[in-house]
């Protein structure tokens, strides 16, 4: 009885330091469909009972809202304007997901001052146990601000197309994340892929080159088939995931996330996000 009481004890403590993993969806260059996986993704996950929270960083374009038909009154900009808190961000959107809106202003971490960036990490450090995942959608360009973000989270999912252009952009940026981070792990979705092998072979053709030039063996999580039902979900504003639950995108995504699901472990707090993070700005700032 001493013993189960300990492990029941170890347990509790364990669940109460469970944060949130923290995971960025980026692309070598845009239109591949790499808002429209993070939103449809983050709806999956909610449906399997995990508490998402979406922070759209495609900066300027508005995407996530425009693809769920909805829209936010306050964005990221509002809070560096000490116009509001950081809960009044939260906005709740299909599902139950919780999401943040980018809106145009996040340009304003170039010059916030190192006090600004600090509060803002203390106070997203301070929501982060209700939620399971935070899911960045990051948009297509890189500066230094964003990179210490990329470079502080737990995983990265790559998101590419068949053409040969975005396989050379999607390995383009793994790269350049990778000369600055060698640790962090990376996954690969090949979206629009034709019937046949052709996303099979574009996922194996770039890992081979990954493994090859870089020594980093990415996870292949999935192919997503080209899809009409994505492009009338777009026209209608609601995520594909909801308006089309029978879909060969849909049925294919779901098995995507179950392969995510499964090699996902709870039994450490990913803490190292904000430790990571707020080293990165403290090492800009010194500089």
């Amino acid at each position: 009885m001493d013993q189960a009481n300990q492990l029941r004890e170890r347990l509790r403590e364990q669940a109460s330091l469970r944060t949130a993993k923290t995971i960025a969806v980026i692309s070598g260059k845009g239109g591949v469909g790499k808002s429209n996986i993070s939103l449809n993704f983050s709806i999956g996950l909610k449906r399997k009972g995990y508490r998402i929270l979406l922070f759209d960083l495609d900066i300027g374009m508005g995407n996530i809202e425009i693809l769920m038909g909805r829209s936010s009154p306050l964005s990221i900009a509002d809070y560096f304007a000490g116009t509001t808190g950081i809960r009044d961000l939260f906005t709740e959107g299909p599902e139950g997901i919780q999401y943040i809106s980018g809106g145009t202003g996040l340009n304003q971490l170039v010059t916030l001052d190192s006090e600004s960036v600090s509060t803002f990490i203390d106070d997203l450090k301070s929501v982060w146990a209700e939620y399971d995942y935070v899911i960045f959608d990051m948009g297509a360009g890189m500066n230094e601000e964003t990179m210490n973000l990329l470079l502080a989270v737990n995983e990265m999912i790559v998101v590419t197309t068949p053409e040969p252009t975005a396989i050379m952009d999607a390995y383009a940026a793994i790269k350049y994340i990778h000369m600055n981070d060698r640790d962090i792990p990376f996954s690969i979705i090949v979206n629009r892929a034709r019937p046949g092998r052709e996303g099979r072979e574009t996922l194996d053709r770039l890992e081979d080159v990954l493994v090859k030039f870089l020594g980093k063996k990415p996870v292949k999580l999935g192919v997503l088939p080209e899809d009409t039902h994505v492009f009338q979900a777009v026209r209608k504003q609601v995520p594909f995931i909801l308006e089309f639950p029978k879909a060969p995108i849909t049925r294919e995504l779901e098995t995507l996330i179950a392969r995510f699901e499964n090699r996902q472990s709870y039994e450490a707090a990913p803490e190292h996000f904000f430790v990571k993070l707020k080293r990165l700005f403290e090492k800009k700032w010194q500089a």
